[in-house]
């Protein structure tokens, strides 16, 4: 897995958290990947792998820590801030935050380390990009 393979894993799977992938967060996700400096070399095909990857890992009972064990494997700690920037904006994408996407974010910003006042700030401004009306 390369680092912008954990980055799309980790979208992905704040997306199907709560079990309802919506169209604003795959759109976010879409963007993410077409736009971001990051993702300049990355293979779009390999959404789909990597989706697919999220979706078994889901249906196993350990499934969300064997995903945490590649993360922490493969992507490189200078991107854990980038990490759970994108995380935060495909869960702001939507308008709403549900319960099980609050969870997950919460154990990705531990899986990843960050400090808190850090991760307040990536949350506000995440926050505020998503800002309706």
């Amino acid at each position: 897995m390369s680092a912008q393979d954990c980055l799309v894993a980790l979208m992905i799977a704040v997306s199907a958290s709560d079990e309802d992938i919506r169209t604003a967060e795959l759109v976010k996700i879409q963007s993410a990947v077409n736009n971001l400096p990051i993702f300049a070399e990355y293979d779009v095909d390999r959404m789909n792998v990597m989706a697919q990857l999220v979706f078994d890992l889901f249906e196993q009972e350990d499934g969300l820590d064997a995903l945490f064990g590649l993360i922490r494997n493969n992507l490189p700690e200078r991107l854990n801030e980038t990490a759970y920037a994108l995380s935060c904006d495909v869960a702001a994408a939507d308008g709403k935050l549900g319960e099980a996407e609050l969870r997950l974010l919460e154990e990705i910003r531990y899986e990843l380390d960050l400090d808190r006042l850090h991760a307040a700030a990536i949350e506000r401004g995440a926050r505020a990009r998503h800002m309706r009306g």
